[in-house]
């Protein structure tokens, strides 16, 4: 659990600098570091969706996924929580849901979230999650300076997300293998990718309902050896 405690005190002392330098921050320069972070999300997505050697599964994984998060309706879900957070928390401002819900999907979707959580449950290698501290710490400065002290809350959301894929990677070791790691990997990064253009304003994907699509491929691998 190191590096996921350290992803989250990353996450924290980040979004602390963010609204202390709010205001010191032009706006057109929080626009054009936040665009470009999102080509940095959207680079990420493509490079680890990439090491998929199953097309097929992944799409059905994303097929599957999909209809599974429409049905429960995880992104609704999602902005009602923020937004109960946010009537608690009055002072906090109009944009605490999409802070919240933003800077969650990113810090607890894609392929170093993943791979490192799981390296840290089978190896105790925190090396992984340790980078992706530093990426989170000052992406959380420039989001809680443009979206609000709902960034620091996604900081919870990483502790129970990270740390569960930790813990039960630990109890799935003799499951879980390189290819398998693989797959799943390549799902998160597929919808990381999402999030990116979402970010950019070029496409509104509710990539939360497609969260369920990332256990596809461990079930797929779990069937396959019973």
């Amino acid at each position: 659990m190191t590096g996921t405690i350290v992803n989250v005190a990353a996450i924290f002392v980040g979004s602390i600098l963010g609204l202390i330098l709010k205001k010191g921050i032009n706006e057109k320069l929080k626009k054009t570091v936040m665009d470009g972070l999102a080509l940095c999300v959207i680079l990420i997505g493509i490079s680890g969706a990439l090491k998929s050697s199953n097309t097929m599964l992944i799409i059905i994984s994303i097929v599957i996924g999909g209809i599974i998060g429409e049905l429960i309706d995880i992104d609704l879900k999602l902005k009602k929580l923020g937004d109960k957070l946010e009537e608690k928390l009055s002072k906090s401002g109009s944009k605490f849901s999409e802070g919240f819900v933003t800077a969650t999907l990113l810090f607890c979707v894609g392929s170093m979230a993943i791979v490192g959580s799981i390296e840290a449950g089978l190896t105790g290698n925190y090396k992984t999650l340790f980078a992706k501290s530093i990426l989170d710490g000052i992406s959380s400065i420039i989001f809680s300076s443009a979206l609000g002290i709902g960034v620091m809350f996604s900081g919870v959301a990483v502790l129970i997300y990270q740390g569960s894929i930790t813990l039960m990677s630990g109890l799935l070791a003799g499951i879980l293998d390189q290819a398998m790691t693989a797959e799943i990997t390549a799902v998160g990064s597929l919808l990381i990718l999402g999030l990116g253009l979402n970010m950019l304003n070029i496409t509104k994907i509710k990539v939360a309902n497609l969260l369920p699509a990332i256990l596809i491929p461990l079930i797929y691998g779990i069937v396959q050896l019973i």
